[in-house]
């Protein structure tokens, strides 16, 4: 209950909060922070003008009690299921100004709607976050990757909005596997209102996670102060689609910050959902390129699990050839036939070994006799 009240009379990883909590508990930093024995100005006048809205105690016991209604729960650090994940935040540094980026400490509690334990859906777990005003590209290449990592148990981790959001969710359902969203308001209060039905289905066979008591509104700031908890939970992040000034290029700082594997797809360099994609790899040289699934999976698994091969073309016969057999097949001419004297000079070997390599090519089907010399084989295969 303390850990509540203190998450609605400061808004969630607010440093000092978090260090008291972690000296002296939660309850007695509840009543501390209550008497007015508070260290920074800022903190004391959000706690002055939320604690004149009531009793912050009475507030908490009855979100909890609402919460027991909505079939949601609360879930603190000495839980079982607590995703240890996000206690990284503790250390986290950033070089950036601002309080939202100054105040990146651990949750206090997690408000959770689902069943599943959230240690066992973060224990895999990939984040795929993005532009709201996604491409059709954007939409295509996250709902394969989505579909994809579901499909190989680990879990897809965003935000809920519109776009990129709700293409990953609905791919991880529709691959029936298991999609956590990490909330920037209540867990009873769907946003955007036109997902609220994913939100539901999300609920049913995954889980919606938020460190916002349930009613809470989505206040721009908290979509910043989420992304923290995104990145430090799951194993890596996935950007898609990211314009030059995006919450997702934001989420990336704090992944690579958190030495986290962070994972870019790269886009059009004419296509303005792209920018903040190919800034964010000439900023941070641990991004890496991503384009498919066994990328993605290849650079969060064990060593070993997943092993990515290197993209290559089509195989030809003609791979396996040895220098001089591919020679003599390059000086066979495209149309008619030509004798082994004249593939030698060609092909600048002697007539003796060209004679043993069109053995060979004959063999594999590259070349045939004919009475008026060597041809390529019918249908071209030679080249």
């Amino acid at each position: 209950m303390a850990r509540v009240a203190l998450t609605w009379l400061a808004e969630p990883g607010n440093r000092i909060v978090w260090q008291l909590v972690q000296a002296h508990g939660a309850e007695a930093t509840l009543s501390r922070l209550l008497e007015g024995d508070i260290p920074e100005a800022a903190l004391r006048t959000a706690v002055l003008t939320r604690s004149g809205l009531g009793d912050p105690r009475r507030i908490a016991e009855v979100a909890m009690g609402r919460a027991r209604r909505l079939g949601a729960r609360v879930v603190v650090p000495s839980d079982a299921e607590w995703p240890t994940g996000v206690e990284s935040l503790a250390t986290l540094e950033l070089d950036i100004a601002g309080r939202i980026n100054r105040d990146v400490r651990p949750p206090l509690c997690l408000w959770v709607r689902g069943t599943r334990p959230l240690s066992d859906a973060f224990e895999r777990s990939v984040a795929i976050v993005g532009a709201r005003a996604a491409t059709p590209y954007g939409m295509h290449v996250t709902s394969d990757l989505a579909y994809g990592i579901a499909e190989q148990e680990w879990t897809v981790v965003s935000g809920g909005a519109f776009g990129i959001d709700a293409a990953a969710h609905r791919a991880a359902l529709s691959a029936g596997g298991c999609t956590v969203a990490v909330l920037a308001c209540g867990v009873d209060r769907p946003y955007p209102m036109g997902n609220a039905a994913m939100f539901e289905q999300i609920a049913d066979s995954g889980l919606l996670m938020s460190e916002w008591l349930p009613g809470a509104e989505p206040l721009r700031h908290r979509f910043l102060i989420r992304n923290r908890v995104i990145a430090a939970a799951t194993a890596g992040t996935v950007v898609v689609e990211a314009a030059a000034r995006s919450g997702a290029v934001q989420t990336m700082s704090r992944v690579v910050s958190l030495n986290r594997h962070a994972m870019v797809v790269p886009g059009p360099v004419t296509s303005a959902m792209s920018v903040g994609c190919h800034e964010l790899l000439r900023r941070y040289p641990q991004a890496r390129v991503v384009t498919g699934v066994a990328h993605v999976l290849d650079e969060v698994g064990r060593i070993g699990e997943y092993l990515s091969e290197p993209a290559r073309g089509r195989d030809h016969v003609r791979d396996d050839l040895d220098e001089e057999s591919a020679l003599v097949l390059e000086a066979v001419p495209l149309r008619g036939a030509v004798g082994p004297e004249q593939l030698a000079a060609k092909a600048g070997l002697g007539v003796r070994t060209v004679l043993r390599r069109l053995s060979l090519l004959e063999m594999k089907g590259l070349v045939v006799r004919r009475d008026n010399g060597i041809a390529l084989a019918r249908g071209g295969t030679g080249r």
